[in-house]
């Protein structure tokens, strides 16, 4: 008789579930860091005590609000989601993920959608159940609203201070150091800011400025190179009159926190003889003057990129973008970094702008430059001393052409010969 054996089939062994936490603070206090610090390891004993569960790991943001969804350690976490890494993700509190109610419902769908569990400990909600979706928008609803009114609050506090004359925040600045609300005079800081003025005043631009000031050693007071945005703030800092404005910018909605500047759409607060000045209303009127006469002078010239190169040219001594210039007798471009502060911090060469269109002609193998080809194909343009300039292509290639300035005779265009003419019969008649 024929023996007959069963074979029954080898137990495998159970999946693990992949299950990831995430914990935020909204603020980068000791004792808030401190709560994070628990929060992460709470849930990392949590995790690893289940014995189907396979620890991925606690995601985390620290000083991030809840009510902004471009947290790094929260995109991390969705990306590994969407990636297979997660099966389950573990948080606190629906607070503690997003205050935001459409951010939150979209995320939660998101991962809906690819089969992900987010498990609310303190609500005991899993977003895969059955009433999940509409408890947490229930939910998220009333977390949108506390930060709302936490908004609210702070706003009220805020303006409370400001009617009472006192800044918001703030921080030191040239010249002033911030101590308690109060505003300190630092001596050989207000010497500069004096100076600054006194330059402006006497017709000197921005540049020119900074290029003086580097020269003569002095530093500006975040360390950095000087520059016309950092002068240009200096010039229409009304605090250095000894007054304050308060309100001068104000956020768009407790949503977006956007900083919008205030033109009449909230009060403004004026406080006079807050602190003691640096300058003078009237050396800080002529300041403002001279100013709105050099922005009429500009309000002419086309607005945006308007030369086919403008944005594109990096210089390969420092790293700062050309810019274009015109002089009497014909267009070129130079590094920006050069021509505020010249050869100490940046010793490149300009281009004409005639020879660098046709070194573009030249890369691109067309005979004449033409801008259409030459934004379709060419993505940025380092310029090197040596005349040497390379050509990186949208399609991942470069090139490089070395380029020389056309002869002086060969260089003098009709145009320019007729206004040299002009000059010379004019100095003539005189």
């Amino acid at each position: 008789m024929a023996e007959i054996k069963i074979i029954s089939k080898e137990k495998q062994m159970p999946k693990l579930v992949k299950v990831a936490a995430y914990a935020r603070v909204s603020s980068d206090k000791d004792a808030m860091l401190h709560s994070l610090s628990s929060q992460v390891s709470y849930f990392s004993k949590m995790i690893q005590s289940h014995d189907s569960w396979k620890y991925v790991g606690v995601y985390s943001d620290e000083g991030m609000t809840g009510t902004k969804i471009k947290r790094d350690g929260f995109q991390r976490m969705v990306q590994d989601a969407k990636a297979g890494k997660i099966d389950i993700i573990v948080t606190k509190s629906l607070s503690r993920f997003a205050r935001n109610t459409v951010d939150c419902l979209k995320t939660i769908r998101e991962m809906k959608a690819i089969n992900v569990d987010i498990f609310f400990e303190e609500q005991n909600i899993h977003t895969l159940s059955a009433n999940g979706e509409f408890l947490i928008s229930l939910l998220a609803g009333y977390a949108q609203e506390e930060s709302r009114q936490c908004s609210e609050n702070t706003l009220w506090r805020v303006r409370k201070n400001f009617k009472e004359g006192k800044p918001y925040g703030g921080s030191s600045m040239l010249g002033y150091k911030l101590e308690k609300g109060r505003f300190t005079v630092v001596p050989e800081e207000a010497e500069i800011v004096r100076k600054i003025f006194d330059l402006y005043l006497a017709g000197n631009g921005f540049c020119k400025i900074a290029r003086i000031l580097t020269n003569d050693g002095i530093k500006s007071y975040t360390g950095k190179a000087w520059n016309k945005s950092t002068l240009g703030e200096i010039i229409s800092n009304v605090t250095y009159t000894g007054n304050l404005h308060l309100q001068k910018t104000y956020r768009e909605n407790h949503m977006t926190k956007k900083t919008m500047r205030n033109k009449g759409e909230k009060p403004l607060y004026i406080v006079e003889g807050n602190h003691e000045p640096i300058i003078s209303q009237e050396i800080f009127d002529k300041a403002q003057e001279i100013r709105k006469t050099k922005a009429v002078g500009k309000s002419g010239k086309r607005k945006g990129p308007a030369y086919p190169f403008t944005g594109l040219i990096y210089c390969g001594e420092c790293g700062h973008l050309f810019k274009h210039k015109t002089t009497k007798y014909y267009e070129s471009w130079c590094c920006s970094q050069y021509d505020e502060l010249g050869k100490a911090y940046c010793a490149s060469k300009k281009i004409r702008d005639d020879v660098l269109r046709k070194a573009c002609a030249e890369a691109l193998g067309i005979y004449s430059f033409d801008e259409t080809t030459f934004k379709e194909n060419i993505r940025r343009i380092d310029a090197f001393n040596g005349n040497r300039l390379v050509f990186h292509f949208i399609n991942g290639i470069s090139k490089e052409v070395i380029w020389n300035n056309p002869s002086r005779r060969d260089s003098w265009t009709n145009e320019m010969k007729l206004k040299a003419k002009e000059r010379s019969s004019k100095n003539g008649k005189c």
